[in-house]
């Protein structure tokens, strides 16, 4: 389906279409027993521009579009979810923070570097008791001097174990801005700065997470103080169209190796998928996923063409994780036994697809969201 991209867009599908298939599906079986950063992987990908595809040229980027970005993040997702989580986390919240409000020597000196991928950037937002309720967050940035300290705990952060410098977000402690949001710039090895224990997830193994602890850590603000949730707000419609675009990747995957399996397997005289029963499934899946693969890519073509589309990244979130969800498990159905252990990488399809439903907003709150702007008009 081109939807009528461009030619340029076609390229980048293409290009790292074979790029999923030739270097990520080899190794994400063993990326994802490995359960480490994957240093190889992550660099590969970081070779063909994909963390700069959103960024300026004069910081090594490509300044290209949303609909270029999600053509990308699906195809490294149909490679290796694990990669794709780690490599979208770079591209966008990793970094979008140091572009926004760092000053021009930080640019130079993480952006650039982060681009080319010498360097990792994540963003702590999520607490023990602070998930989806960004009001309950409980860090806090105390001034002195020129700088500020951070106090606070973090936890579920994407590639802390691996990152060189931490976006996070904070209350300030006092003064005018008083209880407000801000992001603050912490690197490793600043004092006071610990990466705490790695948990262990169901999939995306490959993409490392673990708890970080400030205590009395010295932080560099990031943009205006108690601007935080502003700068959030607006790259969180991308966070949930580039989070749809890697949920259709492991489900396109997931239905390739449902219809190559339907083709071979032979029961009662005939390959499975000439079955009615098998059958119709598979025709359920491919319609699921192209339902949703238009959902996102409406949704970035509206953010390209400057028109507003919070509901419709919404949507598209939503309407793409969920059937990737029935998708992958649709897979395994197909599979049956097979799709139930590591002989065939549908059993991980569907570990790693969960994923899809947590990052950029649950489909609960995702659904608040569609119904607020609904009411409103």
């Amino acid at each position: 389906m081109d939807l009528e991209l461009s030619q340029e867009q076609r390229a980048i599908r293409d290009t790292f279409g074979r790029f999923a298939r030739e270097v990520l599906a080899p190794d994400a079986a063993a990326i994802d027993e490995a359960g480490e950063f994957p240093e190889k992987q992550f660099a590969a990908v970081g070779a063909l521009g994909f963390f700069g595809m959103r960024y300026p040229a004069a910081y090594g980027g490509t300044e290209a579009d949303r609909v270029s970005m999600c053509l990308a993040a699906e195809q490294i997702a149909r490679g290796s979810l694990s990669v794709g989580a780690a490599a979208t986390m770079q591209a966008l919240m990793g970094t979008h923070f140091v572009f926004r409000g760092g000053d021009e020597a930080l640019r130079q000196r993480l952006l650039v570097a982060a681009i080319r991928g010498e360097k990792i950037g994540t963003i702590c937002i999520t607490e023990p008791g602070a998930g989806s309720d960004l009001s309950a967050i409980a860090t806090r940035a105390r001034r002195e001097g020129e700088g500020f300290r951070l106090t606070g705990s973090k936890t579920f952060i994407t590639s802390a174990p691996r990152a060189d410098f931490f976006t996070v977000l904070a209350r300030s402690a006092a003064g005018p801005h008083e209880g407000k949001l801000s992001a603050f710039l912490v690197e490793r090895g600043a004092p006071g700065l610990g990466v705490g224990r790695g948990i262990k997830k169901t999939g995306v193994r490959g993409s490392p997470t673990s708890e970080v602890a400030f205590d009395d850590c010295p932080a560099v603000l990031l943009g205006g103080e108690g601007e935080a949730e502003r700068t959030l707000r607006d790259i969180l419609v991308e966070i949930r169209t580039i989070t749809g675009a890697l949920a259709i990747g492991v489900a396109q995957a997931a239905l390739d190796d449902a219809v190559a399996y339907a083709k071979t397997r032979v029961q009662f005289g005939k390959p499975i998928g000439q079955h009615q029963a098998v059958g119709l499934r598979l025709a359920e899946m491919a319609t699921d996923l192209e339902a949703a693969r238009h959902l996102v890519l409406s949704a970035a073509w509206l953010a390209d063409h400057g028109r507003p589309s919070g509901k419709e990244a919404a949507m598209a979130k939503l309407g793409a994780s969920e059937a990737a969800l029935r998708i992958c498990d649709g897979a395994a159905r197909v599979l049956a036994s097979y799709g139930y252990c590591t002989d065939y990488p549908v059993e991980r399809y569907l570990r790693d697809v969960r994923f899809t439903l947590i990052g950029g907003g649950t489909s609960e709150i995702l659904k608040l969201v569609i119904a607020r702007e609904l009411l409103a008009g």
